[in-house]
């Protein structure tokens, strides 16, 4: 049976609509690669997805033709930050950093990263492929819901976990916003398009 991250780990990656859950996120390994601007038009940001896909689908394939293990590529994800946090409210997507990453099972490791690399590159991958790097993630105390909508319209549940659900519940955000893209935006209307926001807190 192939593994699933979605079905496995139900609290982290399927949270509830509209409600505010506090989740203890383990020490999880990326493919991660960094970069800034607007994800709607910076040539990087489609680079960066251009090279994450390929890598993340040609480990699936050598897992499952070399360990005989098999599992569903993993979602997208998204940690954004920026030097004046204020530009996501006022939607100054120019100036966003981000890092954008796909969760990968704990028997991959360091080696099957490099040669999935290698093989992508001379397929002619994506440039961006040279920036990659594969690290293990700890994010610990987090609280996160799931969006239903548009990335623009995420605003007031932002704003509602910010400064009535932390401050009731004696919390501080620790850590970049984050968040896990459930749909595929290229096929889904914005309307429904399912992401989960996390938050790290103290």
């Amino acid at each position: 049976m192939k593994s699933d991250i979605k079905i496995e780990r139900k609290d982290l990656y399927a949270p509830a609509k509209g409600k505010f859950t506090i989740v203890d996120v383990p020490p999880l390994q990326f493919l991660m690669i960094d970069g800034q601007g607007d994800p709607n038009s910076a040539q990087s940001y489609k680079a960066a997805l251009e090279a994450l896909y390929p890598v993340s689908y040609a480990l699936k394939f050598a897992s499952k033709k070399t360990l005989a293990k098999d599992y569903v590529v993993r979602p997208l994800e998204g940690l954004w930050w920026a030097d004046d946090m204020s530009t996501f409210r006022t939607r100054a997507k120019d100036v966003w950093r981000w890092t954008m990453m796909i969760g990968q099972p704990d028997w991959i490791d360091q080696a099957m990263v490099a040669q999935a690399i290698e093989t992508q590159r001379k397929k002619g991958a994506s440039e961006a492929i040279d920036r990659l790097r594969f690290e293990t993630f700890l994010e610990g105390r987090c609280v996160q819901t799931l969006h239903i909508g548009s990335y623009d319209d995420e605003g007031p549940v932002l704003q509602r976990l910010h400064e009535e659900f932390l401050p009731a519940n004696g919390l501080v955000m620790s850590g970049k916003h984050h968040e896990i893209y459930l749909s595929d935006a290229r096929k889904t209307a914005p309307e429904k398009l399912k992401t989960i926001l996390r938050q790290p807190v103290q």
